[in-house]
């Protein structure tokens, strides 16, 4: 069947392109395509993921997502959950959108039979394949994570080899096109000595016959959304794998993740992809712009009572010390004498409670100094700041954050390992602390700049998470690592909070798969619609 006559039926219509999303998270890969042209141009019919936590607020958010393409007051529901007015997201008017949601987000482990026969039954009564389809996620990352590939053996970990369940789905499902993301790690990981990525996009440029079979599929092209990079299993060209990175702090987003995304697009033959816009580099947003306006709060205390008072007390016995630490080397310390000098007169003029998961909220809270960001985050029916809490830390880390916030406020960068951390009691019980393996174990998020990568780590320990502020001395809550990867105010994370943090790492920021969307879009209407 030719493409003209494959498309005809869609070529004539208005009807928003199918989306499936596999290994979904909680959804940010697939919130920037359902947000595109206000939910009008894609639409997701079906999502997947293996962890039933991250499930939960993706099945939540496809129920906000139903609500918002019907009337305005057809939300009400959703926001007097948010709001703390309901312990139920729905009602007896709201039920049936509900189903929706829970027939739209499936908890499925891919890789398993279970779960390849169940999204095999799911695409099959809600997959048109008739019409143009879009396949979105990437397999688990941690295979490929540059941090974990020392842990363990790679031949060992049957997590490298999962990227062959999402290449049976295009094989049998010939998107038009598929994105698929992961760490830039994957470029480097090789198993046998031969390279992983490589393997990989000859597999999907080719999926018939990695898999054995006789053209029985589409080939497809894999392009680049940062240059004009393609591979074909038809050239045998040498493809420079780094134009494959898209870095993200270059593109509008307030982290600098650097992570590979593939463009797969279908192609007759040797048929070209059509010219199509790149991502277009923007002007930097900070952690500070778009942080700084979230409420106050402080840190709590972990392994003893915590209170206001005793909180106060804690952290005044810190800056006690690093002042007594500081005046012993005066010459030396004189900038940071005076920056722990005022920073201690804001602390004590300071009156911060601890977060929650919903935090009162003020109406002139959370602008960044970008409209179109604003736009993209605030939320005026909310009347609280969800998921905005931090976790506890130990006395003698608040040491090392206060440190660390006034180091990085005099020298305009967080220190690194031991030898900036050389005042009394400030390193670590650690017996490889000095062999500069975790030299950056304790991380200020810089405010003047992009934040460095939010990684699921967040959710074990906050240390390289710092939040910049030195009144506040602590890591950063759940909602500020969710606006550094750009999900908006109004994206409520269920689970517990170190749940939370594990969802918020692990996604695509939403603004950049907003923008990928465009692309995407543009690729169709100039393949299909000429």
């Amino acid at each position: 069947m030719s493409y003209d006559t494959f498309f005809e039926g869609f070529m004539k219509s208005s009807e928003p392109i199918q989306i499936v999303d596999l290994f979904a998270g909680p959804g940010g890969l697939g919130e920037g395509f359902s947000s595109y042209l206000n939910g009008s141009r894609f639409k997701i019919v079906a999502s997947a993921e293996m962890d039933p936590i991250a499930h939960s607020t993706l099945t939540l958010r496809a129920f906000y997502r139903i609500l918002r393409n019907k009337k305005n007051s057809a939300l009400d529901d959703y926001y007097r959950f948010c709001n703390g007015l309901s312990d139920k997201p729905w009602s007896d008017s709201t039920k049936t959108e509900w189903t929706k949601a829970e027939k739209e987000a499936y908890c499925i482990t891919l890789g398993t039979q279970e779960g390849d026969e169940k999204l095999d039954e799911v695409l099959d009564a809600k997959l048109d394949q008739s019409k143009p389809w879009v396949l979105i996620g990437g397999p688990p990352c941690q295979a490929y994570s540059l941090a974990g590939r020392s842990n363990y053996s790679a031949e060992e970990d049957h997590r490298h080899f999962l990227y062959k369940d999402y290449l049976r789905i295009i094989q049998e499902r010939q998107p038009t096109i598929f994105v698929m993301e992961n760490v830039k790690g994957i470029l480097s990981a090789k198993i046998n000595g031969e390279s992983i990525f490589k393997k990989i996009i000859e597999d999907l440029s080719d999926p018939d016959k990695v898999l054995g079979l006789s053209n029985v599929g589409k080939k497809y092209k894999i392009c680049s959304f940062v240059s004009d990079q393609v591979y074909s299993s038809s050239v045998k060209n040498e493809s420079d794998l780094k134009k494959y990175i898209i870095r993200s702090e270059l593109y509008g987003v307030p982290q600098a993740r650097h992570r590979v995304i593939l463009l797969g697009i279908a192609v007759n033959g040797d048929e070209d992809v059509p010219c199509y816009p790149k991502l277009e580099q923007e002007v930097s947003v900070s952690v500070e712009q778009v942080i700084s306006r979230l409420p106050k709060i402080r840190s709590r205390l972990s392994r003893s009572p915590d209170s206001n008072t005793s909180w106060a007390n804690v952290i005044g016995s810190q800056y006690d010390a690093l002042m007594e630490a500081f005046n012993e080397r005066k010459s030396e310390f004189s900038d940071f004498i005076s920056e722990l000098t005022l920073s201690r007169g804001r602390f004590e003029e300071a009156n911060l409670d601890v977060g929650a998961l919903r935090v009162p909220r003020l109406p002139k809270d959370g602008a960044t100094g970008f409209k179109h960001l604003d736009k993209w985050y605030l939320d005026s029916k909310l009347n609280c700041w969800l998921n905005h809490d931090a976790r506890g830390h130990m006395a003698s880390d608040l040491r090392r954050y206060l440190y660390s916030t006034i180091f990085t406020k005099v020298k305009g960068y967080s220190p690194r390992g031991h030898k900036e951390f050389n005042l009394p009691d400030l390193a670590p019980a650690h017996k490889n602390w000095e062999t500069g393996k975790f030299s950056d174990r304790f991380r200020v998020q810089c405010a003047g700049t992009p934040a460095t990568t939010v990684t699921s780590h967040i959710s074990k320990d906050g240390h390289y998470f710092i939040h910049y502020d030195t009144v506040q001395c602590r890591s950063l809550s759940v909602r500020e690592a969710a606006r550094l990867q750009t999900f908006p105010d109004n994206y409520f994370f269920l689970g517990n909070r170190s749940q939370q943090y594990h969802q918020v790492g692990n996604a695509v920021p939403p603004l950049l798969a907003y923008k990928i969307a465009a692309i995407v879009s543009d690729v169709i209407d100039k393949k299909f619609r000429g």
